[in-house]
C-alpha cells in the first residue's frame, strides 16, 4: 500500500511539473518567437503610448468616427465584464432592445425608419468585446462619417475598402472591418473636422 502512495505522489508531482511548468514554458517561448505581436496582445501604439488592441473593441460615439457593434460587456467594452446579454430569442426585453438599437442606428446614420440593417449593427456579440464590424455596417456609416468630417463619401468608402479584411485563410469566417484600425487610418488620412 505504501508503494502505491509513493507512486501516486511521484506521478502527481511529475505531471504537475510537466503540465504546469514545462509545457506552458515551451508554448509561451514558441509564441514569443513565432508570433511576438499576438503573444503580447496585438497591442496598438500611437506616439509611444498603447491605445488599444486589435482584439478588443472600444467605444466610439463621435459622428466623425465609425462606431462598433453594440456591447453588453459591463457598461460597454469592459474587458473585466465580458459577456453577452443572456437573453433568449423569445425574450420580450431582447425584442424591445433590438428595436431601440435599430431606431437609434437609423437615426444616427440618417437612414429611413424601415431601412434594412446588417445584424451586427443592432446585435451584441457573445463576448461584448468584438472589435470588428461587417463591411455592410461600415458602408451604412460612411455617409455620416464623411458629413461629420466635411469629406466626399467616396474618399471615406475608399478607406473602408482598404481596411476590409477578407475571410481567414480564404474560407473561414466573414469579411470584416476592425473599427479601431479603420478609425486610426481615418485620422491619419483625414484629421477630424473642427
Amino acid at each position: 500500500m505504501l508503494q502505491h502512495v509513493k507512486t501516486s505522489i511521484v506521478l502527481v508531482l511529475a505531471m504537475a511539473v510537466l503540465c504546469g511548468l514545462l509545457f506552458p514554458a515551451v508554448i509561451t517561448g514558441a509564441a514569443q518567437l513565432l508570433f511576438p505581436g499576438q503573444a503580447h496582445g496585438s497591442l496598438i501604439s500611437q506616439n509611444g503610448k498603447v491605445i488599444g488592441s486589435e482584439l478588443i473593441g472600444q467605444s466610439f460615439t463621435d459622428p466623425g468616427y465609425f462606431h462598433p457593434r453594440p456591447s453588453a460587456a459591463g457598461r460597454g467594452y469592459d474587458a473585466t465584464a465580458s459577456g453577452g446579454t443572456n437573453l433568449g430569442p423569445t425574450s420580450a426585453k431582447l425584442y424591445h432592445d433590438l428595436q431601440d438599437l435599430a431606431a437609434s442606428y437609423r437615426r444616427e446614420n440618417g437612414l429611413p425608419s424601415d431601412a434594412p440593417l446588417p445584424a451586427d449593427a443592432v446585435t451584441r456579440s457573445a463576448s461584448g468585446l468584438d472589435p470588428d464590424i461587417s463591411p455592410a455596417n461600415a458602408a451604412l456609416q460612411a455617409s455620416r462619417v464623411a458629413r461629420a468630417r466635411g469629406l466626399g463619401e467616396e474618399q471615406v468608402r475608399g478607406l473602408v475598402a482598404a481596411n476590409t479584411q477578407g475571410r481567414a485563410w480564404g474560407f473561414l469566417g466573414e469579411p470584416r472591418v476592425n473599427v479601431l484600425l479603420l478609425n486610426l487610418a481615418l485620422d491619419r488620412e483625414i484629421p477630424p473636422h473642427g
